[in-house]
């Protein structure tokens, strides 16, 4: 098996996702060859819960312009996970403290 810490890239945070934790679903960008048990094993091994749902989708490239320069996004894979009901919750940002 590859390296959990291979498979998930980083967790996604934005308003969407964040009203999605309240639900214990976490969206994470994966590796684009990683399938839904892979993505599974290696979230339960980093942070030690228990996933109850994996799925997963392909984010295609976007045109970007830059002046008179054009190109395209790159290509990436998207994972909405779903803990059970007695798993704790995800923390990424620690507590600011004084």
């Amino acid at each position: 098996m590859k390296n959990p810490r291979d498979i998930i890239k980083r967790p996604i945070v934005t308003e969407r996702t964040s009203d999605l934790m309240a639900l214990k679903k976490y969206a994470f960008e994966v590796d684009m060859r990683a399938n839904k048990t892979e993505i599974k094993q290696a979230i339960e091994q980093i942070f030690g819960v228990k996933v109850t749902n994996v799925n997963t989708m392909r984010m295609p490239a976007k045109p970007k312009r830059y002046g008179r320069y054009s190109g395209y996004t790159s290509e990436w894979k998207k994972a909405i996970v779903s803990l059970s009901a007695d798993s704790k919750e995800l923390e990424f940002f620690e507590p600011v403290t004084p």
